[in-house]
């Protein structure tokens, strides 16, 4: 089983632009929203996925991931339920960690968010100055509640 051990923060400056090696535009949206599991559908540049994820138990969660055909992917995304989340991410490097900052547009214009992707809960890492406040546990922040939820309308 696939699973997934995240921690995500909101972003406090622009210090991080200069360290991207790697950015790219996602589109997404949501074909199941159950609070125990959710289906989504991504379109990442011209590369599409479709992701199963289960409830989040602390910081970590089962997550399965399978690249689909581009066409399947753009059909499936017309399905989502509510609004498609809009990002660019961008991969920066710090201390031997990737980590990945989410910069919103459409109905969550606004928001910027980290993760950091971990190997175990308790692995340490050394937290960057543009790091601000943790909001792995605050709900609000998962994409798949920002589909019925936008940042805008916060």
């Amino acid at each position: 089983m696939g699973i997934e051990i995240e921690r995500k923060f909101l972003v406090s400056n622009d210090d991080w632009k200069p360290l991207v090696v790697n950015s790219f535009s996602i589109k997404q949206g949501y074909l199941n929203l159950d609070t125990e599991r959710t289906v989504r559908v991504r379109i990442k540049d011209d590369q599409a996925y479709i992701t199963i994820k289960g409830k989040t138990k602390g910081v970590s969660r089962a997550e399965f991931e399978y690249q689909i055909p581009l066409q399947d992917g753009e059909q499936l995304i017309l399905l989502s339920e509510g609004a498609l989340i809009e990002k660019v991410r961008n991969e920066v490097e710090y201390e031997d960690n990737i980590w990945e900052i989410d910069v919103f547009s459409g109905r969550n214009k606004g928001l910027v968010m980290a993760e950091i992707e971990l190997t175990s809960e308790n692995q340490t890492f050394k937290i960057p100055s543009w790091i601000g406040k943790e909001v792995s546990a605050d709900t609000r922040y998962y994409n798949a509640n920002l589909v019925s939820h936008p940042y805008l309308n916060w």
